[in-house]
């Protein structure tokens, strides 16, 4: 009887953590859908020149055109 309960009990953890890690939230598609918005932040920051900076803070990057 007690070898029942445990297979159960081990056959539902197993589906929940399945369901965590495969599931629509779970971070294998979560890293799928968040390539395309960190190539994006990165593209922009490259472009303005937003968030470069040196070790003291300064911007050192003067964009001349």
């Amino acid at each position: 009887m007690m070898t029942t309960e445990m297979v159960l009990l081990l056959a539902v953890y197993a589906f929940v953590l399945l369901g965590v890690f495969l599931g629509p939230g779970g971070p294998v598609n979560t890293y799928k859908t968040a390539a395309p918005n960190l190539a994006g932040h990165i593209e922009r920051n490259i472009s303005t020149g937003r968030g470069f900076t040196d070790k003291q803070g300064a911007h050192p990057i003067d964009w001349i055109k």
